[in-house]
C-alpha cells in the first residue's frame, strides 16, 4: 500500500488551482503547506492533499516530467468518476478517455482518464468489487 506521492509540477500555483478544483470531487479534501526549511537540507516546499487525517499526495515546484508518472485516484461509485472528470476537464484538464467501463481490465472497472496542465496521467477509478457493495 501506498503511503504518499510527491508530483514535480512546472507552476505550483496552477497546479494547487487545479488539484483544488478536482479532487474535492474524489473526496479528497483537506490542504497543508510544508516548508522545507525546517527539513534537511535541500528539502522543498510541498504542497499537499489529502483526506481524513492522511495527506498523501504532494506537489513539488519543479521541471515536470510528464510522461514519468500516472495517478490513479480512487473514486466511490462511477458519479464521482464523472464529477471528477468534468472538474478536470473545465479546470484546464485534457481528456485522455471519457468515463466508462474499462472492459479491457475487467467489465466492473470504471474509470476516465485526463492529462494535467503538466501533462501528467490521472486516472479516476471506480473498482465496485473493492468497496464491499
Amino acid at each position: 500500500m501506498l503511503d504518499h506521492i510527491f508530483l514535480t509540477v512546472s507552476d505550483i500555483n496552477r497546479s494547487i488551482a487545479f488539484y483544488q478544483a478536482v479532487l474535492p470531487h474524489l473526496g479528497i479534501t483537506n490542504r497543508l503547506d510544508y516548508d522545507g526549511k525546517n527539513a534537511p537540507v535541500d528539502y522543498p516546499d510541498l504542497k499537499g492533499f489529502g483526506a481524513g487525517s492522511r495527506m498523501f499526495f504532494w506537489l513539488q515546484q519543479g521541471v515536470a516530467a510528464a510522461g514519468a508518472v500516472h495517478v490513479g485516484f480512487v473514486a466511490e461509485s462511477a458519479a464521482m468518476v464523472e464529477a471528477a472528470f468534468e472538474a478536470a476537464l473545465a479546470a484546464g484538464a485534457t481528456g485522455i478517455h471519457s468515463p466508462g467501463p474499462q472492459l479491457h481490465y475487467d467489465p466492473r472497472y470504471y474509470a476516465a482518464q485526463v492529462r494535467d496542465p503538466d501533462g501528467y496521467s490521472l486516472e479516476f477509478v471506480y473498482k465496485s468489487w473493492q468497496h464491499g457493495r
